[in-house]
């Protein structure tokens, strides 16, 4: 890491952030569409923040499985923001929640402005059907499950297919697997018991009343129930329903400023952003593609795994945690502290913003200052994203 002065109106912070709670696809979310998912938790983070929300420079948000349009700017007016307020939306499939918050981080560091919402939201129960115009039928629709991530020529599997491929290549065991799962589950219950997640979680409206607690983990599960489920997605594979993740309902907002700024309104714990990177892998083996972003990261920072106090990774399936875990060196013990998304499940465009705040909030619980971190993921079509940062308190 550069020991380099860093100008404090240019050096990005994380200060605050709210989220939505989690539901499992055609769970307790099932008739809000994204829009109205991410408005109250924009106006929680803005009314939080004590901002005047003209002074937002930017609201960022990724969104995976959306009907494209602008919902960043939809759910912005929702909100109540000023019509001059801009908004963006952007798209690395599950990476995008995490990609929102770097390039505002990213924006800040280049002097752009001084006040971003970044994060993202998936509603996966409203999503709209895909469909071709190319169809042997003029003017009928040819419809289709998922979009394309790599030409045939260099192999587009289905997620699933992937994480059994990466599961066989790098010898993670259906046991280990189960066992990963189970200990998210886990993690997360204790978490929410404790309140970990009560003072985040900004409670959505829904036709059956309000939602504010998070609908995915299982207190039942056990090793037994686990050894039931069969293959999923390959005949013979140890890839299962019990240790992939769920699609789900959802949306996570921070609040990205300077730390002069930070440091004038009180704000003293903050996550201080230091590096990020992307890269690209083999899309058949697309689960490990986060886990070499991390090592790529590290690289270039000096570091090792062992300088890491927290590491966040998407839990899209336990088989590419786990393979990730291993190419970065940290043991899968440290990864996840509260659980992840084989618990919460995995609303595609929120789930990498879920990372930071999961690292916000559990370093202003019990961290030092100058503890550094990972959130890092894998994502469709052999793609991987990590980012790093530096807890600042004082």
């Amino acid at each position: 890491m550069t020991n380099e002065p860093r100008d404090p109106a240019r050096d990005p912070v994380v200060v605050l952030g709210r989220r939505t709670a989690f539901a499992r696809k055609n769970g307790a979310l099932r008739g809000v569409t994204a829009d109205a998912l991410l408005a109250p938790v924009l106006a929680a983070v803005v009314a939080d923040s004590g901002l005047d929300a003209r002074s937002i420079d930017d609201v960022i948000i990724g969104n995976a499985v959306g009907g494209g349009g602008n919902v960043a700017r939809l759910a912005a007016l929702l909100a109540g923001l000023p019509v001059t307020v801009p908004a963006q939306t952007i798209d690395r499939q599950c990476g995008s929640g995490l990609e929102a918050i770097v390039l505002a981080c990213r924006l800040v560091a280049a002097g752009a402005g001084t006040a971003y919402l970044a994060g993202g939201v998936d509603s996966t129960s409203t999503a709209p059907l895909r469909a071709n115009r190319l169809t042997s039928t003029p003017g009928a629709p040819d419809f289709f499950d998922r979009v394309r991530f790599a030409p045939d020529s260099i192999g587009d599997p289905d997620m699933g297919v992937a994480a059994d491929t990466v599961a066989s290549r790098f010898a993670v065991s259906r046991a280990r697997q189960d066992a990963f799962a189970l200990r998210s589950h886990e993690r997360a219950t204790r978490a929410t018991d404790a309140g970990a997640f009560a003072d985040e979680i900004v409670p959505v409206v829904t036709p059956a009343g309000l939602v504010r607690e998070d609908q995915g983990p299982r207190r039942t599960l056990s090793p037994a129930l686990l050894a039931r489920f069969g293959p999923a997605f390959s005949a013979g594979g140890s890839v299962t329903a019990g240790n992939a993740c769920a699609d789900a309902d959802g949306a996570v907002v921070v609040l990205v400023t300077n730390r002069a700024t930070a440091e004038i309104r009180g704000w003293h714990g903050v996550l201080g952003f230091v590096d990020a990177l992307s890269q690209g892998t083999d899309p058949n083996v697309l689960g490990i593609a986060g886990g070499e972003a991390a090592r790529a990261l590290l690289r270039r920072q000096g570091l090792s795994a062992d300088a890491l106090e927290r590491v966040e990774f998407t839990e899209a399936f336990a088989s590419q945690v786990l393979a990730s875990l291993d190419l970065i060196g940290v043991p899968e013990e440290r990864a996840n502290r509260q659980g992840g998304a084989l618990a919460f499940g995995h609303p595609y465009g929120a789930s990498g913003a879920l990372l930071v705040l999961r690292l916000l909030q559990q370093a202003r619980a019990d961290a030092t200052p100058g503890e550094l971190s990972l959130a890092a993921l894998s994502i469709a079509g052999g793609l991987g994203t990590a980012a790093l940062w530096e807890w600042i308190s004082g």
